[in-house]
């Protein structure tokens, strides 16, 4: 999130990891375009007006490829704004920006627009997941699996759905750190370790047959089965 509101900054990223989301922070473009290219983001929430340039110029930075990021030019950006112009939200559009909010908002609009640009790239058509006999609904923070609600930690449903949207692959124990945790996390911590030891002990009850598999030397896969 670029914002140098601090009030703003510390309201958003209260919210949205209320919601399960890991959310680094910037103040200023120079420290955005720094990090940006340090971890591979899944979503920037970019504000125009900052001490040192313009969310414009950051976002045409991008798409361009002129401020290299982790994930690449098709990062996914979207502006939250005080300047509500129409010039502004057609510019802010043509920029590169896959969304344009303005202030003063609405915090359950804003996670429902996250939630429709980060299932843009997997083909999800609603904040409902479903994968094998696991379902997952992101507005409603709700997981289950063959119907059996899942009591799931924020960090644990966190981790479930990023599996859910690779299923089948295998997910490393630094990707998880990196998309399900914040920039605060130690990379030398067992928390991902345990977050999917205590996930793994939920998903399987009983007869059940385990899913979610520890492939040794590489990371985690979601197994998916008819």
């Amino acid at each position: 999130m670029v914002e140098d509101e601090a009030g703003l900054v510390s309201a958003l990223r209260s919210g949205l990891g209320r919601a399960g989301y890991a959310v680094d922070t910037a103040a200023t473009g120079a420290e955005a375009a720094e990090k940006l290219g340090m971890a591979a983001y899944d979503l920037m929430i970019l504000d125009i007006t900052l001490p040192d340039t313009d969310g414009f110029a950051l976002c045409r930075g991008v798409r361009r490829g002129e401020i290299p990021t982790g994930t690449g030019p098709d990062l996914r950006i979207l502006m939250l704004t005080a300047r509500a112009n129409l010039s502004d939200r057609v510019r802010g559009l043509d920029e590169g920006a896959d969304d344009y909010i303005t202030k003063p908002f609405a915090l359950a609009e804003l996670q429902a627009r996250i939630r429709a640009l980060l299932r843009r790239d997997v083909g999800g058509g609603s904040a409902v997941l479903e994968v094998g006999g696991l379902f997952l609904d992101s507005a409603r923070q709700l997981a289950a699996r063959n119907g059996r609600e899942l009591p799931l930690t924020l960090k644990e449903f966190g981790v479930l759905r990023y599996l859910m949207f690779r299923p089948e692959h295998v997910v490393s124990a630094e990707e998880l750190l990196e998309h399900v945790w914040d920039e605060n996390a130690d990379p030398f911590t067992q928390s991902v370790r345990v977050t999917v030891g205590t996930l793994r002990r939920k998903l399987t009850r009983g007869s059940e047959e385990p899913v979610l598999e520890t492939v040794i030397g590489r990371g985690y896969r979601l197994r998916v089965r008819p």
